[in-house]
């Protein structure tokens, strides 16, 4: 006996997925595709009224962008749960996902059981993702290594963090300007920049002066 139908909407611009998807939600136990749309703006007229318990999101829609969406219903009714189902993988959209207010991002070449046991597990207050999206997570909160400088190098760039030209820095260390020059391009090289202001930025974000 199901004590639950899970209600699911689909928003998903490609009409040949958004029907397979509402096929597969109907035609399993436990749940039922209430709705489906093709871009947020049409979506945002109805939702609201229909209350979906999971919305299936897509990001790159027409129009207003799956990111925007997701933020508006969240701003309205944070009680409904979204899973983004995207072709996206790279970092920059899944973070501006997940701080959006989804729960959880499959990439569409799911398997159709990943895609139910998502639904299941975001009304069960997870978090389900793809297994490279759940990798790209995780090393984000990794601790990158902070590079090696010297005592010297390190005396350098804080001197440039304190915004010292070239030859402030020689005066200030009685070294050559030359010396500096060579020190700096030590200090550019581990740190993988290419600028004095690169440089300064990245010293400054990993509290390295």
């Amino acid at each position: 006996m199901i004590d639950e139908i899970i209600a699911v909407t689909i928003i998903e611009d490609d009409e040949e997925i958004r029907q397979s998807l509402s096929y597969l939600i109907n035609a399993t136990d436990g749940f039922e595709c209430i709705s489906t749309y093709p871009d947020c703006e049409s979506a945002l007229r109805k939702i609201f009224e229909e209350l979906p318990d999971v919305i299936l999101m897509d990001i790159g829609l027409p129009g207003m962008s799956g990111i925007e969406g997701i933020k508006i219903i969240k701003q309205k009714k944070p009680v409904i749960d979204i899973v983004v189902l995207s072709i996206h993988e790279n970092d920059e959209y899944v973070f501006d996902a997940l701080c959006a207010g989804a729960s959880g991002y499959l990439i569409k070449e799911a398997q159709p059981a990943k895609i139910l046991d998502a639904i299941k597990e975001v009304r069960n207050g997870g978090a389900p993702m793809s297994t490279q999206i759940a990798r790209m997570v995780v090393g984000s909160f990794k601790v990158q290594p902070s590079p090696h400088l010297t005592q010297r190098e390190t005396e350098v760039l804080s001197k440039l963090c304190d915004g010292m030209s070239y030859k402030m820095i020689a005066d200030k260390l009685f070294i050559s300007e030359e010396t500096v020059r060579r020190h700096i391009k030590n200090i550019y090289k581990k740190l993988e920049v290419h600028s004095k202001s690169e440089a300064v930025a990245k010293a400054i974000k990993q509290k390295l002066v």
